[in-house]
């Protein structure tokens, strides 16, 4: 009989693009739907369980009013032409400003928040503000520990037990306030204080003082330095537009402490206002300064001429001129007046270059202050005075690195070296016209030679005495229209809305929290199912195995929890049996339809994965419709057949290969009709050159002749060698893998044997599927209800539920 040649069989494997199935991949995680349920509960309860204990975070809003277009800043003081710092604001540099680090400073110092103050609590400690129990005095001048967490307990009204509760502590030196050490270990005597009683050491200087604190209270204390706490606060505090057309700034910040969080916004706001103030009142007490300097030198001159004109009177009985000494005295003093308001420019130019070389661009004062008509000049002095403000504004938030920065030095730079070039060249025709001036006054001083000498005298002593007096009324004019206008600056903007604090907390977000609880919940066993997946090296999917094979997987055989395996007769309704006859039934497909016997090979890649219960008990539903079937255990090195189906009988293939019994002498009942066994027989040496003689082969024949349906439980395909030459006496060659226990490399193994082309007719039967696999094909599924058709086996209530 030729053995192996069939048309081609009705299971065809398909090569398939690499799909995701989305029904398999739910149906994979909905059967562990129990734990990922579980999770899901624990992960909400969780959730709730810490909105409850976080601390409610509040969010602190306040508004800022910033007024385009505004007037500037400096005051209009002289002529109406004093305004230096002027210029339309940006509401991007205002919000610069308002995060600068320089105005958080500035809150944090007027609010004194270098002490925080804490109250025992169940899952945390609450902050303390305003009315605080005790009250901690620190010597900033003295290095300090910051960062850490002191525990107080109240004694009494007169002591306290001081210690350590977190141990995370820096040095802040004062020497150096913005860079802090770390401290490893605080060399502070824990034990009991007084109040009031100064605790100093290397790092640390302070004292306590009880305020309103009872007898065992517990409270925490923690120092922070001014510069941390400006910098943190300046990141914690959100400036924005409300919309792009408005120039409002909503400024915003999310504290714990509600009542905190709206005293330094406000305290923010107001330093934010005061910084302006400051800006527009430079121009005037730069004015006010340049004035003092001047009037220092005119008074005593004033007081010296007036106190010579009064005496030379007294003694020369001369009190007014004559009609000829007033004409020429109203010429000279209006010469002398042009020729102080001259030297008052060339004094302001001198003061201005030496202010332009020492770049103390700060201190300029504009042009008008002396009446200085120049509109190049007064220019050019109002932009560099607007770009030195913007460098101010801008390195109050950027380094000197930034290109903005570098931009507006660069700027600064050229206007200043142009306007000292102007400064030089007005000194210059200044000192021309006093030059020019001079001379007029000389040719005057010769008209008054005629004079008689008494009156010439006189003249001279008014005349000096009218100058200074015109210089120092100017001046103190000047000086009072500084300080009027200096008292009644007022900033720009404004506050439209202080700070307050919403009644609702904005953290923790109950639904937020609920919902990230319930992700993670669902998350956590989909991982560690999908990591389990990943790292697995069993067969546990039919699907999978179907996929990853090169043969056809033709069959499903449900895991039998029976004590006998010989399931298809002991159990002859279950499921199981069921299977075997669906198996029974795809054969007729596979063989010829006139073929009149059937023979059948099974094995696999390691012992324990169920060939010879799947061989029995498809031998079983042969024998149950009349086929005369043998069970031949080809398994030499290892029988099975005996002690699994309890057969009691020595003698096997083993001896016939042996010796010259005849096979038929070896053949034993099964104890059911029609079926047969031939077992293995006693283990001998050569068990591989044993199956290979031409006495195995005739052997076969002669099985053949005799039996319907012949059954080899071969040994292992992959421990031993002779299985590979056991199939070619077989029709159909079955290779069964085993559900959670066959590695997924025995698929690889059968993939070669496919591809060498070296075993025809090659089929897999997936064993001991437990439950539903995932497939919907051969075997009906194992999880599913059998309504009747089926002896139901007991099941657990859990898996029942399952």
């Amino acid at each position: 009989m030729q053995q192996g040649n069939y048309p081609n069989p009705p299971y065809q494997v398909m090569e398939e693009e690499d799909t995701i199935d989305v029904k398999k991949l739910l149906f994979k995680y909905l059967r562990f739907w129990p734990w990922i349920v579980a999770s899901a509960g624990l992960g909400v309860i969780l959730a709730v369980f810490f909105t409850r204990i976080a601390t409610p975070i509040y969010k602190v809003e306040g508004t800022v009013l910033i007024q385009d277009g505004s007037p500037s800043l400096g005051a209009d003081l002289f002529d109406g032409a004093g305004g230096m710092f002027g210029g339309k604001n940006n509401i991007e540099n205002e919000v610069g400003i308002l995060k600068s680090y320089t105005l958080a400073e500035e809150a944090v110092r007027k609010m004194n928040l270098n002490v925080s103050y804490f109250k025992d609590g169940i899952f945390s400690k609450p902050q303390l503000y305003g009315n605080v129990p005790i009250h901690a005095q620190l010597d900033w001048k003295h290095p300090q520990i910051t960062g850490g967490l002191w525990k107080i307990k109240v004694l009494n009204t007169e002591e306290y037990e001081l210690s350590i509760e977190e141990d995370n502590f820096s040095v802040f030196n004062p020497a150096d306030p913005f860079y802090k050490t770390k401290l490893e270990n605080v060399q502070v005597q824990e034990g009991r204080y007084k109040f009031g009683e100064t605790i100093e050491g290397d790092h640390f200087k302070f004292s306590l003082e009880n305020t309103s604190a009872l007898a065992e209270e517990v409270l925490f204390v923690k120092f922070m330095d001014t510069p941390t706490l400006a910098q943190g606060y300046r990141e914690k505090v959100q400036v924005a537009p409300t919309n792009k057309q408005a120039s409002l700034l909503n400024i915003t910040l999310e504290t714990p402490v509600r009542r905190l969080g709206e005293d330094y916004l406000n305290h923010l706001m107001e330093a934010y206002l005061d910084r302006e103030l400051k800006i527009k009142n430079q121009a005037s007490e730069n004015t006010v300064r340049f004035i003092d300097r001047q009037l220092s030198g005119i008074t005593d001159s004033l007081t010296f001429f007036e106190d010579r004109l009064q005496q030379y009177r007294s003694d020369n009985k001369i009190f007014n001129l004559s009609q000829e000494g007033s004409i020429v005295f109203e010429r000279l003093e209006n010469l002398e007046k042009e020729k102080s308001e001259a030297e008052l420019r060339t004094k302001y130019y001198t003061t201005l270059r030496e202010y332009l070389g020492n770049e103390q661009l700060d201190e300029l004062v504009a042009p008008s202050v002396i009446g200085i008509q120049d509109p190049l000049l007064n220019a050019l002095v109002i932009n560099l005075a607007e770009l030195q403000s913007e460098r101010v504004r801008l390195s109050a938030n950027f380094s000197d690195q930034t290109p903005a920065v570098v931009e507006i030095k660069s700027k600064i730079q050229n206007t200043r070296n142009t306007l000292l070039e102007n400064v030089r060249s007005a000194l210059n025709n200044t000192e021309n016209l006093l030059a020019e001036l001079n001379q007029k006054v000389k040719m005057v001083e010769r008209d008054i030679n005629a004079l008689p000498e008494t009156e010439r005298n006189l003249l001279g002593i008014q005349r000096q005495f009218s100058i200074n007096e015109n210089i120092y009324v100017y001046l103190l004019q000047k000086r009072a229209e500084s300080e009027i206008t200096k008292a009644s600056n007022m900033p720009n903007n404004s506050i439209l809305d202080f700070a307050r604090a919403g009644t609702a907390a904005v953290a923790p977000k109950k639904s937020l929290n609920l919902l990230i609880g319930l992700i993670l919940g669902l998350m956590l066993p989909i991982g560690v199912i999908t990591v389990r997946d990943f790292l697995k090296t069993k067969i546990e999917d039919a699907d999978q195995l179907q996929h990853d094979l090169k043969v056809p997987l033709l069959s499903q055989i449900g895991k039998s929890k029976a004590a006998d395996k010989r399931v298809v007769f002991s159990k002859p309704r279950s499921m199981v049996t069921e299977s075997f006859r669906n198996l029974r039934a795809d054969m007729a497909y596979l063989v010829p339809h006139d073929q009149d016997t059937l023979t059948l090979s099974f094995t696999s890649t390691i012992s324990g994965e169920g060939k010879t219960f799947v061989a029995y008990n498809t031998a079983a539903v042969y024998s149950l419709i009349g086929k005369k079937t043998l069970i031949m255990g080809l398994d030499l090195r290892k029988p099975r057949i005996a002690e699994d189906f309890d057969i009691n009988y020595s003698k096997g293939i083993s001896n016939v290969l042996s010796s010259n019994m005849d096979w038929r002498e070896a053949v034993v009942s099964s104890g059911f009709p029609d079926c047969d066994v031939l077992l293995a027989g006693p283990t001998p040496p050569n068990p591989a050159e044993l199956l290979m003689t031409e006495k195995f082969a005739r052997m076969m024949e002669e099985v053949k002749e005799e039996y319907d349906v012949i059954i080899m439980d071969c040994p292992p395909v992959g421990l031993v060698s002779e299985t590979k030459d056991l199939f070619k006496y077989a029709d159909i060659n079955l290779f069964v893998f085993r559900q959670n226990y066959s590695h997924q490399d025995a698929i690889q193994f059968v993939n070669e044997l496919k591809a060498k082309g070296d075993v025809k007719n090659l089929y897999a039967i997936f064993n001991a599927v437990e439950g539903s696999s995932g497939t919907y094909g051969y075997g009906y599924g194992y999880g599913s209800k059998s309504y009747g058709y089926h002896e139901e086996e007991e099941k657990k209530k859990w898996y029942s539920l399952k």
